[in-house]
């Protein structure tokens, strides 16, 4: 049986009322949101405060807070751009209080598209309204890399210098750490992206898994990204690799496959449609985007078949399988179609 987690309410409040942080001396209330292996977040009310506690579990490997620190540093420094993120309120880096490092952030009143029964009103009938959904998406990548990341104390998180020349390397000898069986197209897919190199490269703020799963929206029509959220793989890169990391899976013809993924894309613009919307809206290139997506479906089949091969009984880990073949596959079969040389 799953016990939900708790926290310490008592060691939260007088951290809390330490910092100076709203709603000193107050009661408090606290109710678990989501987590498990992964990162734990509580609502956390005490005053007019309103906030989510986020913070990794107790038995997480202890570079989870190394996680919840860079998570922090990004938010912190997101403050006063126009990305849209929570409210950074409060960091605790002191595990004696909660067992575990956390951080405060701003609740955020808004809806996310996964984890409900498909789109809310008036998404959910009016296909018309839809498109901003996914034009809303492709804006958070270009107002990510329209952020000065060395003005707002990001130039350590990071290394962009031979960020791209790094990616073949490290993902490879990865791969070949966890390695337990063969994957059709590694080789080929592999053999191309050593080959190749972006036309151009502007280093900036990236989330590391950017998709309709870590962001919010404010609720009502017309779609407004609300927030931006879970930055453990947040780092200081190339953003164009979140927007190719957005693009690998998503169909040109969404009336046809839109509901082939884990949310219905139906009557939202197609791939070609969307990446051509990056370019006008941040006036980036766009014509090396094959590489950016060979490059998003090989390093996510290798990141999902770790958890393949941990996967035990775990059905979720064990459904990792047949999709770590099909987005090798799908490297391998682009890599081999494209007419993109970015030659070295």
């Amino acid at each position: 049986m799953t016990t939900t987690p708790t926290l310490d309410t008592t060691a939260l409040a007088v951290w809390m009322d330490k910092a100076g942080l709203p709603g000193s001396g107050g009661p408090m209330e606290c109710s678990f949101i989501s987590g498990g292996s992964q990162n734990e977040i509580f609502e956390i009310r005490r005053g007019d405060l309103r906030a989510a506690l986020r913070k990794p579990p107790q038995g997480a490997p202890a570079a989870r807070d190394e996680g919840i620190l860079r998570e922090w540093r990004i938010i912190h420094a997101l403050k006063g751009t126009d990305v849209p993120h929570t409210e950074a309120i409060g960091m605790c880096t002191d595990a004696s209080v909660l067992g575990r490092p956390f951080y405060l952030m701003g609740f955020v009143d808004g809806w996310s598209p996964v984890g409900g029964k498909g789109w809310p009103s008036p998404f959910d009938q009016d296909l018309a309204a839809r498109p901003g959904l996914a034009e809303q998406l492709v804006e958070g990548v270009v107002l990510l890399g329209s952020v000065d990341w060395q003005q707002r104390g990001l130039g350590d998180l990071g290394r962009p210098e031979g960020f791209h020349d790094r990616q073949v390397p490290r993902w490879t000898a990865f791969f070949d750490r966890i390695k337990g069986r063969e994957l059709p197209g590694y080789e080929e897919a592999t053999r191309w992206l050593a080959e190749r190199r972006p036309l151009d490269f502007v280093p900036g703020i990236m989330h590391g898994d950017y998709q309709f799963a870590n962001v919010m929206f404010h609720h009502g029509a017309p779609a407004r990204l609300a927030a931006i959220v879970d930055w453990e793989m947040g780092t200081v890169g190339d953003p164009k690799l979140d927007l190719g990391w957005l693009m690998h899976s998503w169909p040109e013809d969404t009336a046809a496959h839109g509901k082939e993924g884990y949310v219905d894309l139906t009557g939202m613009p197609g791939r070609t449609a969307l990446v051509e919307y990056y370019a006008e809206r941040s006036g980036r290139q766009v014509d090396d985007m094959d590489y950016y997506q060979v490059l998003a479906k090989w390093k996510l089949a290798i990141v999902l078949e770790r958890g393949y091969q941990r996967a035990g009984d775990n059905p979720t880990l064990q459904s990792f399988g047949s999709l770590v073949l099909e987005l090798m596959a799908g490297a391998a079969e682009l890599a081999a179609t494209s007419d993109y040389r970015g030659n070295r």
